[in-house]
């Protein structure tokens, strides 16, 4: 609730700077622990080619307010821009909190003082003409400066001295004013809340009218400033990589070790292809293919594989690089989404296989599998989730649906000798080593891998074999997952080349030295 008239206003202000303290501890716990992460996550011992971070230096609070509000604002700009399903809501407190508990109290006493001044005899309007004036201004916010019309009608309409003038004499026709509030909000507010302004105009009594329109008004408070959102995303889309870089500059100057990770991140992902690179050159031993091997590692097919790393990241134990840090969330839940495929993939490639060709061409197959998959892998990334005895009963379903696909359309159904290979061979897929399930998984991050390198085209990259009854899932996982990968490296990419010119200059070094002995 915003200003209210007298003691209860009073109360009120307390418990409005009370919420705004809570909105603040719960940021600066945000902004904490990142900055308490990135400082712990910093390895104690760097290897020995690895520069030395720079000395610590005192820092004051100053310093460190302003940094933890940097980081602040870089994280909203971060939250707007990635997330196209970002708004703002209102805050709920717990159900049983005392913050729930004293704001209710304040509240009850602020209408109940409301309604025993609109009861004397004659009434007192004070509190009622101090709320009119919020709701005029509230009305006036929602106005955009073409909106002459509509401002003149408000301004008149609630003119507060006019008003008071009226109280005085006794001529105050308060349900009138109330009733061209209510109609102006219907004019203004989104067509979302017509439900809400309806229900206003089926309330009789003042003062729970009165509260009501403050909750709608809220309501409307909260689409406008959404409303505000979306009219900025795009505009803060070209200018947030330059802002969110300036930002990471800065916090970086006050923690000169927040580049430790992302040096360890990238290093492994330059040995991994240098692993690769090596194993192709064993397997086709040639001096040219030598040669072309070494110049093939380049920055872009480095940052690639680093980013890949990340659908596999061991999130409980080892700390997320600093770069990518604010959307760790988001990779996670990518590559939660990305293991449940997986296994979707290889029970669906393994059912295919064991069915023949009969069941490919029947409409709805496939999908019904995949809800049978589906919902028997919910939780499956929960402690409590027991994967084998998921993947028995889903092969109990698959076998129990593909003998009634089959009775249907005129094929004799699996006999028991069929059903308990088949059976075997699902359940089978909890196997950490299972052939089929590295094949798919393999193949998926394949599919990646090209998505990574072709992603300035708009078409997406051929499907491997295999992977056609998931197409749709990888396919709204890939796009989710590059437009993420190209928005990071849109604002870190100075950092990643000046990181990766010192690992690829080394790498080239050692490559020159090993063909100059053999």
């Amino acid at each position: 609730m915003s200003q209210n008239p007298d003691k209860p206003h009073t109360a009120e202000e307390k418990l409005s700077v009370l919420e705004d303290d809570q909105e603040e501890k719960s940021v600066d716990n945000v902004d904490q622990s990142i900055r308490k992460r990135i400082r712990q996550s910093a390895p104690a011992s760097h290897r020995d080619d690895t520069p030395k971070s720079s000395p610590p230096r005192l820092v004051s609070v100053e310093e460190l307010m302003e940094t933890a509000k940097g980081v602040t604002n870089m994280a909203l700009a971060h939250e707007i821009v990635v997330n196209g399903d970002f708004q703002i809501k209102p805050a709920e407190l717990p159900e049983h909190s005392l913050e729930k508990k004293v704001r209710d109290i304040v509240h009850k006493a602020f209408w109940d003082c409301l309604e025993a001044q609109l009861k004397e005899d004659p009434p007192t309007y004070d509190h009622a003409i101090k709320l009119l004036g919020e709701i005029k201004e509230t009305l006036l916010s929602f106005l955009l400066p073409g909106h002459t019309r509509l401002r003149n009608q408000i301004t008149e309409v609630l003119d507060l001295d006019l008003i008071k003038q009226e109280a005085e004499n006794g001529a105050l026709d308060i349900s009138k004013l109330v009733e061209f509030v209510i109609g102006m909000m219907g004019t203004l507010c989104a067509p979302a809340r017509d439900e809400e302004i309806k229900k206003l105009k089926d309330i009789c009594e003042i003062v729970p009218l009165f509260r009501a329109i403050f909750s709608v008004l809220d309501l409307m408070k909260m689409d406008m400033a959404n409303f505000a959102v979306s009219s900025i995303r795009p505009k803060l889309m070209q200018q947030s990589a330059e802002y969110e870089r300036k930002k990471f500059q800065e916090f970086l100057e006050k923690q000169p070790n927040s580049l430790d990770l992302v040096t360890d991140w990238l290093q492994e992902a330059a040995d991994d292809l240098v692993k690769l690179r090596c194993k192709k050159l064993l397997s086709h031993c040639s001096d040219d293919g030598a040669a072309g091997g070494a110049s093939a590692l380049c920055s872009t097919a480095v940052q690639n594989q680093a980013y890949l790393k990340l659908l596999k990241w061991d999130h409980v134990s080892r700390p997320f690089p600093e770069t990518v840090l604010m959307d760790q969330t988001r990779f996670q839940e990518i590559q939660l989404e990305l293991e449940q495929l997986l296994l979707t993939g290889t029970v669906l490639l393994v059912t295919f296989s064991a069915a023949g060709s009969a069941l490919v061409g029947i409409p709805g197959f496939a999908e019904k599998i995949k809800t049978i998959i589906k919902v028997l892998l919910t939780g499956m990334h929960l402690p409590s989730f027991n994967l084998r005895e998921s993947l028995a009963t889903i092969s109990e379903k698959v076998c129990a649906e593909i003998n009634s696909c089959l009775s249907e359309h005129g094929f004799a159904p699996f006999t028991a000798e069929r059903e308990t290979v088949l059976k075997g061979q699902i359940q089978a897929v909890a196997d950490p080593g299972n052939t089929i399930c590295k094949l798919i998984d393999s193949r998926i991050q394949k599919f990646l891998e090209s998505y990574l390198a072709s992603s300035h085209q708009k078409s997406l990259p051929a499907l491997p074999g295999g992977l056609g009854p998931i197409q749709r899932e990888l396919e709204e996982i890939a796009v989710k997952y590059v437009r993420l990968v190209n928005y990071n490296k849109m604002v870190f990419s100075p950092y990643y080349d000046a990181v990766l010119g010192k690992i690829l200059n080394k790498e080239e070094s050692q490559l020159v030295g090993k063909s100059e002995e053999s």
